[in-house]
């Protein structure tokens, strides 16, 4: 029964239902900063859905803010780390939430953050392995953001590290891992083809080129899905950037209509009720 409970959640991160997913990092306002003014966070919430997001990635005590009807059309993730830019370690992340309080603000997923080479590298995998064996005691997909980051690292889009990367998150026990494109970007094939688990593409082009073109490329590749959070929240037109990613992402699919969209999450929610 609790296999069952993760297999309906993990359908509820893909509303096109082809397994593939367009996730939308909101927890930057935790490591640096408001990403929108507080009166904003409505709009931005209901233009994400509008445009198409699966699902968007918040802490705790935001997911309390949200009214009842906001996402009723996108998946929630809550995400269970922190860390700030005011840090004496940066790339230092702590537990701030548990998989048992995600479930009671009706969370769809959880994720966890994992700096490898970083100076706290052993107690954030330590986290991410008791995490993983909450998430199955209930039903819960764990997504892990592990990248790259800290004193140890040389070159941060080595497909080989990224491929390391990947298996940690399989092996500690993730049904998905979120890290960063190899470079050049064909090379994500190879970080695909290693990992046990799905790949979702994080953060936009590093040169700042055009966000629709890199994520076409990534996705050529075959990864799973997208993650992107400051390229779109930043965005004069979130809802029409997250379409044209949508589209992206899910190709013929990305078409359904926003009533298709309900009704398919409707049929899910009910299934895991």
């Amino acid at each position: 029964m609790l296999k069952t409970g993760k297999q309906l959640r993990l359908r509820r991160l893909s509303l096109a239902g082809d397994d593939r997913h367009l996730l939308v990092p909101l927890d930057h306002s935790v490591s640096d900063g408001p990403i929108v003014p507080a009166d904003k966070w409505d709009d931005l919430l209901r233009a994400l859905v509008a445009g198409g997001a699966d699902g968007i990635i918040v802490h705790k005590g935001r997911a309390r803010s949200f009214a009842p009807d906001v996402l009723k059309s996108c998946a929630l993730v809550v995400h269970l780390s922190a860390s700030t830019a005011c840090s004496a370690d940066v790339h230092a992340k702590v537990l701030v939430s548990d998989v048992e309080e995600a479930l009671t603000l009706g969370a769809d997923a959880v994720s966890v953050h994992v700096n490898i080479g970083s100076d706290t590298e052993a107690q954030q995998l330590a986290d991410l392995g008791a995490v993983a064996r909450s998430c199955d005691a209930w039903g819960m997909p764990l997504i892990a953001m592990v990248y790259p980051r800290g004193p140890r690292i040389e070159d941060p889009r080595d497909p080989a590290l990224l491929s390391h990367l990947a298996n940690v998150a399989a092996d500690l026990g993730a049904d998905m891992v979120k890290t960063s494109v190899a470079l050049p970007i064909e090379r994500m094939a190879e970080v695909v083809a290693n990992s046990p688990i799905p790949v979702l593409a994080a953060g936009g082009p590093p040169d700042g080129s055009d966000l629709v073109e890199y994520g076409t490329a990534v996705m050529a590749t075959g990864c799973r899905g997208l993650a992107i959070g400051r390229r779109i929240f930043s965005s004069p037109t979130p809802a029409a950037l997250v379409s044209r990613l949508s589209a992206v992402v899910h190709g013929g699919n990305s078409d359904l209509s926003h009533d298709m969209r309900m009704a398919n999450y409707s049929t899910i929610v009910a299934g895991v009720a």
